[in-house]
């Protein structure tokens, strides 16, 4: 853990910029096949396909429009002709290390079930202030399908985490861990509620 005073501050605090983002509207990801991709995303994670049209810089390819669950889209350029492979993908410099949803943690068990069925493996890891499960889709993206370990307002989710940051440096830990998110909700007022998940080791999910 660095001391560093050069380090950028850690703060919920708009920054002093030309201007602010207002949230995410979109991701877009070079997909394989239409089948495969919907047969993923929406069959397996059960996000709405809400758009199907030809991707406006190249209508030889179909943009598939995805609803991850709270209105935030995530959306797919794919071509039939590209097969799908899942083997896992090499990183570099401005490529998707992975994409992490939220999800239900009452249905974890049915979750992994689900993952199973479809031969999709799993890792499951306890992640200090929040539980994962981390999987690859069928072109060997790292997916992360993550709860946090209370039920924080989206709203109030950046200030509870730099509040949280704070409390972790104070201590002298190297990890976020539930003790500084609990002494976070407390400092703020929010009277969050824990949410009931399985027991699983701490470590690194899948690369």
């Amino acid at each position: 853990m660095s001391d560093d005073p050069s380090e950028a501050p850690i703060t919920a605090e708009l920054p002093d910029s030309p201007f602010h983002t207002t949230g995410t509207d979109h991701v877009t990801l070079i997909g394989s096949n239409e089948a495969d991709t919907i047969e993923f995303y929406r069959d397996l994670l059960g996000m709405p396909l809400v758009l199907r049209q030809p991707n406006l810089d190249d209508p030889n390819s179909t943009h598939l429009f995805f609803d991850s669950g709270d209105g935030r889209i995530v959306t797919f350029f794919v071509t039939d002709d590209r097969q799908s492979n899942s083997a896992p993908l090499r990183h570099q410099v401005g490529s998707v290390h992975h994409l992490a949803f939220s999800i239900d943690p009452g249905e974890f068990e049915t979750i992994k079930q689900a993952l199973e069925h479809d031969g999709f493996g799993y890792n499951e890891f306890d992640r200090g202030i929040f539980h994962s499960l981390y999987t690859r889709d069928h072109n060997g993206l790292t997916i992360e399908l993550a709860t946090d370990k209370y039920d924080i307002p989206d709203e109030r989710r950046g200030e509870v985490l730099a509040t949280t940051q704070r409390h972790r440096v104070q201590d002298g830990a190297e990890f976020a861990e539930a003790q500084h998110l609990e002494a976070a909700l407390e400092e703020l007022g929010l009277d969050a509620d824990p949410v009931e998940l399985p027991d699983a080791p701490t470590g690194a999910g899948v690369e």
